[in-house]
């Protein structure tokens, strides 16, 4: 994971047990960004890969990258 990949605030919660359960990792800068796991830990891992991924597709795309903004809980 890269620098600018940790600064992007993840935000973690519990997936609902009709959608699979495990816990859920939404990154709120980055539009459509998340993923999931079966732990916080593996939802947050997991979140990382898809930062990477939304970014380098962006700049694939020729897209504006958002910078990352501090959200509060």
């Amino acid at each position: 994971m890269t620098m600018a990949e940790r600064d992007y605030t993840v935000i973690i919660q519990p997936n609902a047990a009709e959608d699979g359960g495990g816990f859920v990792a939404l990154v709120p800068d980055l539009p459509g960004c998340m993923s999931d796991g079966e732990t916080r830990e593996a939802a947050a891992w997991n979140a990382s890969d898809a930062i990477f991924a939304w970014i380098e597709e962006a700049i694939r795309l020729g897209r504006v990258v958002p910078a990352p903004t501090q959200h509060v809980a």
